[in-house]
């Protein structure tokens, strides 16, 4: 039984039920079955080491427990497209020509009365400081910033997101109800192993909703996914796809893996409680013409440069201690939530946030491949201890806060017997051996 959409459904299965088959995972099979559609040969990219399990980005209101992922993809070199992307803009890009394109599009779209004349959506981390402070200072934009509100704010999360409003910015914050936030990540959890995926949604439709409210037809978001895996045709266009913020009207949305009839039906949501996970119409955004850019088609992106420049013109802080599962102290950082995540992103693809960070700054031209290897060979993987049993108290749905929704669970209360349940169910066997003796690991490793 899977966790599947089925209306007249009346309990969830627990997970501690799941049959998970030994066989699959003996260190002894050949072909082992997959999961998600991933490649059935790991590799590892040439130059940064990144899998060629990682998933490109997706449309996540369409993503439910069937979805195939479409993975980064490799040349006969066996190197990466996030690499080749790299590559071609220190070769094939002239740098002064876009920044022109830029200023070009700016005046297009600027305001002569001192009006909002962009929008940015950002949390006052490194990148949305860096693209804001750019728009504002260097090009004589008039931004108004959005945020959509992390799930649990880290308290440097939050002191950043200040020092950025300080900086001169405004803002519109987006605080989603915490009760139906809750009840998606835990749904997130449980169907698709994904518990960031509200946020996401939330972060990438925030934005043009708040264009249309505005009547602000130019947004700008920071760098193009290309260029950390997605197909490097993307990069040849400044613009985002509506595709990943929009829909028509009568397409059938998904949210934690759940359709938004079972939500209503089996969970007690309403349309408001879902209304801001739902993604704009596609109708009026284009009666409004809006423009989605990536900040970074024309301007270089350095994440790392990102960050020194936070920290001089805004006062950012980098983290006071290492990211679980990283080595790094300075990338996604608001969400306590995030840990968790990489840690998923891990188990479903073998690909945790050592990876993610080593492979991207082998890129940028600040690690050496061995270096990044050394990293992610010491790092990958490592469980978030640091805000475990907030998180799992943040999961749990009680029948006094969630009266509906709790029926729906055979297992209402998250903790860590239940998590690591859940996470043996979403382990792909093609990637996970279990030995008798040693337990669960990787069955190929970045060398």
């Amino acid at each position: 039984m899977t966790l599947g959409v089925d209306l007249s459904m009346t309990i969830k299965p627990c997970a501690l039920d799941w049959n998970i088959e030994p066989d699959d995972f003996s260190p002894e099979r050949n072909d082992p079955p997959r999961l998600y559609g991933l490649p059935a040969d790991v590799e590892f990219c040439s130059r940064c080491g990144i899998s060629n399990q990682r998933a490109n980005s997706t449309v996540e209101f369409q993503h439910t427990q069937e979805s195939v992922k479409t993975t980064i993809r490799f040349d006969q070199d066996r190197v990466c497209d996030a690499c080749r992307t790299a590559a071609r803009k220190e070769r094939d890009i002239d740098w002064d020509e876009r920044r022109a394109e830029l200023k070009a599009l700016c005046d297009r779209f600027r305001s002569q009365n001192g009006s909002y004349d962009c929008l940015v959506p950002g949390s006052g981390g490194k990148d949305s400081f860096y693209q804001s402070w750019m728009l504002k200072y260097e090009f004589g934009m008039n931004p108004l910033t959005v945020t959509w509100a992390p799930n649990i704010y880290t308290d440097w999360g939050r002191q950043n997101f200040d020092a950025w409003i300080n900086s001169g910015m405004d803002n519109y914050k987006m605080t989603a109800s915490g009760r139906s936030k809750r009840l998606l990540t835990r749904l997130a959890v449980e169907n698709i192993f994904h518990p960031f995926q509200p946020f996401i949604i939330g972060q990438k439709c925030f934005a043009p909703k708040m264009a249309l409210l505005f009547g602000i037809p130019l947004i700008f978001y920071g760098e193009n996914e290309a260029e950390y895996g997605n197909p490097i045709e993307d990069n040849a266009d400044a613009q985002r796809s509506y595709d990943f913020f929009a829909a028509k009207g009568d397409q059938e949305m998904y949210l934690g893996g759940e359709s938004v009839a079972s939500l209503k039906e089996n969970f007690g949501l309403s349309q408001a409680d879902l209304s801001p996970y739902l993604p704009a119409d596609m109708a009026p955004l284009r009666d409004l013409k809006a423009e989605v850019h990536y900040l970074g088609y024309y301007l270089k992106w350095h994440p790392q440069s990102a960050y020194y420049f936070a920290v001089k013109n805004g006062g950012f802080k980098a983290s006071p201690e290492r990211t679980a599962g990283t080595y790094s102290k300075y990338n996604s950082i608001d969400d306590k939530i995030d840990d968790f995540h990489y840690y998923t992103t891990y188990i479903k693809f073998g690909i945790g946030r050592a990876s993610y960070d080593a492979s991207q700054e082998v890129r940028s031209g600040d690690l050496e491949r061995e270096e990044a290897v050394a990293l992610i060979r010491r790092y990958d993987g490592e469980f978030p201890e640091r805000w475990a049993d907030e998180i799992f108290d943040y999961l749990s749905i009680d029948a006094e806060t969630f009266p509906k929704a709790s029926t729906m669970f055979e297992h209402p209360k998250m903790d860590r017997a239940y998590f690591e349940a859940l996470t043996d169910r979403f382990r792909s066997p093609h990637l996970w051996q279990k030995d008798a003796e040693t337990g669960w690991s990787l069955r190929h490793r970045v060398i």
